[in-house]
């Protein structure tokens, strides 16, 4: 008779008796497959966070999950000596550049430590590295088959972004027709110590000029200035030389056809000069504009044909 298949996600634990091969796919969340050996069937939970007081997705977060897990089990059989866990997941994938490693290694932690407190002996732990893996748990045997997941060349291009960006500080080129607002902007990304301005531009041409010969990690760029605007020299840049783009604008404020339209050709993010605040200190600008371009900087950039831009 063929098995029942399930399929678990995130913040979910499938438990039966009935003989079933449970899957799942994991990147930095955990898995835990508990099998009881003397009535041969099993469960397995999904997590993607070691803890959290987010009562709506409790599923969700480790310590709820795996002692949820462990008890459901215990309901059907009390003799925890029947268990054993096997471990999975919890790898520093890219999906999570700045913090993937560390909760992988914290939902590990998690699911390692309460198995351990509950007194459950642990079979298999295929946890860390830095892949992506989809597992199947036959229920009925405890046998559990894993298949990496292959690494496709958009992440491998973002690894060695991260990679680059680890050992130096974020290069940033300003580019706005005004003198002030550069200089501001300037001034408040020198206060953060993980970005480095590079150079300033005041329009379009002389941006062109500095993209080539400084090559920056990200560009803040104007709409409004003279000689060619913003927009079309962003749809410029997607075609030949694509980077990170945030605009920073008085007329892309939120819910604009201007917004719309720079996300479409291919900005990394938008902001209203009026957000920021610009002759209000430096606070704002700072708190705003640095934590954009940390995102912007480990961001891939998918280059633009002229057809793709010819209409927006």
């Amino acid at each position: 008779m063929e098995k029942k298949k399930l399929f678990v996600l995130p913040g979910e634990i499938a438990l039966t008796k009935q003989p079933a091969i449970i899957s799942t796919l994991l990147g930095s969340c955990v898995a835990v497959c508990l099998y009881n050996k003397s009535g041969k069937f099993g469960g397995m939970n999904h997590f993607m966070l070691p803890t959290g007081g987010n009562q709506s997705m409790v599923g969700k977060y480790g310590d709820y999950s795996t002692n949820k897990l462990i008890s459901s089990m215990l309901k059907v059989d009390p003799n925890k000596r029947n268990l054993e866990a096997s471990v999975y997941g919890g790898g520093a994938v890219v999906g999570h550049l700045n913090t993937g490693f560390e909760i992988g290694q914290r939902n590990i932690a998690i699911a390692l430590e309460l198995l351990k407190s509950h007194g459950i002996a642990i079979k298999r732990n295929r946890t860390g590295g830095d892949s992506g893996m989809k597992i199947f748990f036959d229920n009925h045997t405890g046998e559990v088959e894993v298949r990496m997941i292959q690494k496709s060349e958009l992440t491998l291009q973002l690894e060695a972004k991260k990679k680059d960006l680890a050992g130096r500080k974020i290069q940033v080129l300003i580019v706005d027709d005004s003198y002030t607002v550069r200089g501001i902007i300037q001034k408040a990304l020198s206060t953060d110590d993980e970005i480095h301005v590079v150079g300033q531009a005041e329009d379009a041409y002389d941006a062109r000029s500095k993209i080539l010969e400084l090559n920056p990690d990200v560009i803040t760029l104007d709409i409004i200035m003279p000689k060619l605007d913003g927009v079309s020299f962003l749809k410029k840049l997607m075609i030949h030389f694509p980077k990170p783009v945030i605009i920073v604008s008085s007329v892309a404020q939120k819910g604009s056809k201007m917004r719309l339209r720079a996300n479409e050709i291919g900005a990394v993010d938008v902001v209203d000069k009026e957000e920021l605040k610009l002759y209000q200190g430096l606070d704002t600008v700072r708190r705003i504009l640095s934590s954009k371009i940390k995102v912007a900087a480990a961001t891939h950039v998918k280059k633009r044909s002229a057809e793709d831009v010819a209409h927006i």
